[in-house]
């Protein structure tokens, strides 16, 4: 299957737009990094919960996400965080997927949240 480089990007670009939507919404929900032109991930922290709880808490909730300094420390500190979640997205993800990631950081809300 030949698709092409322009139409992975595109898609990842489209996942990304509705998936920095969706998280901006959330009350508590930081996101760190926010370049114009970045690949298909989003980094964020949650003001009541510690990113590898929010990783450990979604893998029980069937979603995927990387949680740590992700060999970035200097960015964490230039950000005041011990670590961030980080949510990817390729060609192989849906807008479905996206809706999942959102629930799953409801039902972290939903044990952290004061």
């Amino acid at each position: 299957l030949d698709i092409g480089l322009d139409t992975v990007a595109a898609h990842e670009a489209e996942l990304l737009a509705y998936a920095t939507e969706q998280l901006d919404r959330i009350d508590g929900l930081r996101r760190i990094g926010t370049a114009p032109e970045r690949a298909g991930l989003v980094g964020f922290v949650l003001d009541w919960a510690h990113p590898h709880d929010v990783g450990t808490i979604l893998d029980h909730e069937g979603v995927a996400i990387r949680a740590g300094h992700h060999c970035a420390q200097p960015v964490m500190d230039r950000f005041g965080v011990p670590a961030t979640a980080r949510a990817s997205f390729g060609l192989y993800n849906t807008t479905e997927e996206v809706e999942r990631l959102v629930a799953a950081l409801g039902t972290v809300k939903e044990i952290f949240a004061p």
